[in-house]
C-alpha cells in the first residue's frame, strides 16, 4: 500500500498555483449558465449540487487526476475484499461487508465475513421480532415496553442518529444511555418499569469504561427493585465478542450478538450495533437501511471517479481545506429529523482523519482531517450564521435537504427549502457595499447615510458549499447518506496517506483518566499523578465535594 506524500505530486503543485488566481465564486457562477448541470451528481437516493464549490472544470479534473495518482481507483475496490487498510491494529476494514448481498463472499482468516454477517442478521431479526411482538418477556412475565441502548461513541451516535431520523418508534420505546455523567441515568431510570425494560449493552470488548459503568449501575438498579440475579438475562442482551466478560456480568452466550474486529465503532451502525433501530422501527426498516448503504457502496465501487459522489465530495473538501485554506466545515441539515447528523459525522470524520503521521509513521506535510460542526436548519440562521456571513474565518458548508417532507405541513417545507437555498446563495455571492448603497439610496435614504450604512450590511460571500438533496428521510436515504460519508472519509485518508481506521489519540486520555480517578477516590489524593496542576485540581475538587 502506498505511503505517498501527496504534496510531492506534480498535480498538487499545479493545484496550489490554480488556487492563487481564482475569481470570486459569484463570477464563476455567472460565467457559465450551464454550471449547475456540469457540477451535478446523481447518486442513490440523492442529488449533489457541487456548482457552488469554488472550482472550475479544469480544477475538478486536476483533483480527479490527483485521486487517480493516489491510487483511489484500485483501493476503492479493495475495500470490498480482504485488505490491510488498518495496519497499526493489524485489522482489515470491511464495513461494506455488513450490507453485502448474501451471494457475496469475503475470506478473512479462513472465515467468510459475509456469511458471518448474514448469520448474525438472522439472529438479530429473531431477537428484534421477539421484543416487538411481545414474545420476549421480563422477569415477571410482562412484555417489554422500553429498550435502553447502553453504549458510547459509534455504539451510540449511529443508532441514535438513525432512530431519531426515522421518528418515534412504534413499539417499544427506545432510549440511549451513553455519557458517564450520572445525570443521564438519574433522569432516565425513574421513568422506566424495571420489569418491562430491556437493556442492550453495546461494547465489542465489554470493557468500555462509560458503557461498563452505566451497565453496572443499571444492573444494581434492577437488583434493588427485585429482579433476581438469575433473571437478569431476561433484561439484558449484549453486542460483544467477550463471552467471558458477559458471562461474569450474568449473560449467557445466547444473549450475545457478535461484532467483528474488522468493523470500527464509527463504521458500525449497519452492523448488529443497529439493533435499537431494528427493535424500534422493525427489522424490515433496518434491511432498507442496509439496502440504501449497499446502493451507495456499489456506486462508489463502480462509478467513474469523475462522476462518483463520495469521491467528488471528498475532493471538494480537500480542495477547500488544503488549497483554499478553509478552517472548518459546517454541516447544516435542513431537517429536524437529522438533528444528530452533525454529531455523528463529527466522530466519523474527525476520529478517522485527525492524524499527524502517514501510514508508514512519517509526519504528514499538509493539513489532515476536518473540523466539522453544525446543527439543524433555520435554528443556526438565528445563531451562528451572522459569523458565517460577516465574520473573518474561512469555512465551507454542506446543506442537506430532504425533497419529501415526511409530514403534511407542506407550506412549512416550502419555507424550509426557501431558507436553505437562500443561505447557500448568500454564502456564495455575498453582497457588495456598492450594491447595498445603491439599494439604500433607491429606497429613499440620502447618499451620505447610505454610504455610512453600506459597510455594515455588506457580505463578502465566496464561501464554498455543497447542496445535497435527499429523496426523503426513509431508511434507504439514511443508509445511502451514511455510506456516502464513510467513503468520503476513505478517499481523503487515502490521498493524505493516513490510516483512517485507528484512533490512538483517544487512548492516552482514557489511561490517564484511570490514574486520576484512583487519585480522586483514594485518601492519598494526588499520589501517582505527575502534573502539578492536575494534583491541585484534584485537591480542589475533593475539598468542594466533601
Amino acid at each position: 500500500m502506498s505511503h505517498l506524500d501527496p504534496t510531492r505530486l506534480p498535480r498538487w503543485q499545479t493545484l496550489t498555483e490554480r488556487a492563487k488566481d481564482l475569481p470570486h465564486l459569484a463570477d464563476l457562477l455567472d460565467a457559465d449558465p450551464d454550471r449547475f448541470d456540469r457540477f451535478r451528481i446523481d447518486a442513490p437516493q440523492m442529488r449533489l449540487d457541487l456548482s457552488r464549490q469554488r472550482w472550475d472544470a479544469d480544477i475538478r479534473g486536476q483533483l480527479v487526476a490527483l485521486a487517480e495518482d493516489a491510487g483511489i481507483d484500485a483501493t476503492r475496490k479493495t475495500l470490498f475484499k480482504a485488505n490491510t487498510f488498518n495496519p497499526t491494529e493489524g485489522r482489515a476494514v470491511l464495513h461494506t461487508a455488513l450490507r453485502a448481498s448474501v451471494e457475496g463472499s469475503i475470506d478473512v482468516d479462513g472465515t467468510d465475513a459475509v456469511a458471518a454477517v448474514h448469520a448474525a442478521l438472522d439472529r438479530m431479526r429473531t431477537l428484534a421480532d421477539a421484543v416487538r411482538d411481545g414474545t420476549w418477556r421480563g422477569a415477571t412475565g410482562k412484555a417489554i415496553r422500553d429498550v435502553v441502548n447502553i453504549g458510547i461513541g459509534g455504539s451510540f451516535l449511529g443508532p441514535a442518529m438513525v432512530s431519531a431520523a426515522l421518528g418515534d418508534s412504534d413499539r417499544p420505546n427506545v432510549h440511549f444511555l451513553a455519557n458517564i455523567d450520572g445525570m443521564e441515568a438519574a433522569r432516565l431510570l425513574p421513568a422506566l418499569d424495571p420489569t418491562r425494560t430491556l437493556f442492550i449493552i453495546a461494547s465489542k470488548s465489554f470493557g468500555t469504561l462509560e458503557t461498563r459503568t452505566n451497565a453496572l449501575t443499571v444492573r444494581s438498579w434492577l437488583l434493588e427493585r427485585g429482579v433476581a440475579p438469575a433473571e437478569l438475562r431476561k433484561h439484558f442482551v449484549a453486542i460483544s465478542t467477550n463471552i467471558a466478560a458477559a458471562a461474569e456480568f450474568g449473560l449467557p452466550e445466547e444473549n450475545l450478538l457478535p461484532l467483528w474486529d474488522w468493523v470500527g465503532g464509527r463504521y458500525s451502525v449497519t452492523s448488529t450495533i443497529g439493533l435499537p433501530i431494528a427493535i424500534g422501527h422493525g427489522f424490515a426498516a433496518f434491511e432498507r437501511l442496509l439496502a440504501g448503504a449497499r446502493a451507495m457502496d456499489e456506486h462508489f465501487r463502480d462509478a467513474p471517479l469523475a462522476a462518483n459522489a463520495p469521491v467528488l465530495l471528498a475532493l471538494a473538501e480537500l480542495w477547500n481545506q488544503n488549497f483554499l485554506g478553509t478552517e472548518s466545515h459546517a454541516v447544516l441539515p435542513y431537517a429536524t429529523a437529522l438533528d444528530l447528523l452533525p454529531d455523528y459525522l463529527q466522530q466519523l470524520e474527525m476520529e478517522s482523519n485527525g492524524k499527524s503521521v502517514r501510514r508508514d509513521g512519517s509526519p504528514v506535510t499538509t493539513r489532515t482531517g476536518t473540523i466539522l460542526w453544525g446543527n439543524v436548519g433555520t435554528n443556526g440562521q438565528h445563531a451562528y450564521h451572522q459569523l458565517l456571513h460577516q465574520g473573518t474565518a474561512p469555512f465551507s458548508a454542506q446543506f442537506i435537504l430532504p425533497q419529501a417532507a415526511g409530514h403534511h405541513f407542506d407550506h412549512h417545507h416550502d419555507w424550509l427549502a426557501a431558507h436553505c437555498f437562500a443561505q447557500a446563495e448568500v454564502f456564495a455571492r455575498g453582497r457588495s457595499a456598492a450594491d447595498v448603497q445603491a439599494e439604500l439610496e433607491a429606497s429613499g435614504m440620502n447618499p451620505q447615510a447610505a454610504a455610512a450604512a453600506a459597510p455594515h450590511r455588506a457580505m463578502a460571500g465566496n464561501h464554498p458549499s455543497t447542496m445535497l438533496l435527499l429523496d426523503d428521510l426513509g431508511p434507504e436515504s439514511l443508509g445511502a447518506l451514511i455510506a456516502l460519508h464513510e467513503h468520503k472519509v476513505f478517499v481523503q485518508g487515502m490521498i493524505w496517506g493516513i490510516n483512517s481506521f485507528d484512533q490512538w489519540g483517544v487512548e492516552l486520555g482514557k489511561v490517564l483518566g484511570t490514574t486520576i480517578h484512583d487519585a480522586l477516590t483514594d485518601a492519598g489524593g494526588g499520589a501517582g499523578v505527575a502534573d502539578t496542576t492536575t494534583r491541585a485540581l484534584i485537591a480542589l475538587f475533593r475539598s468542594r465535594s466533601g
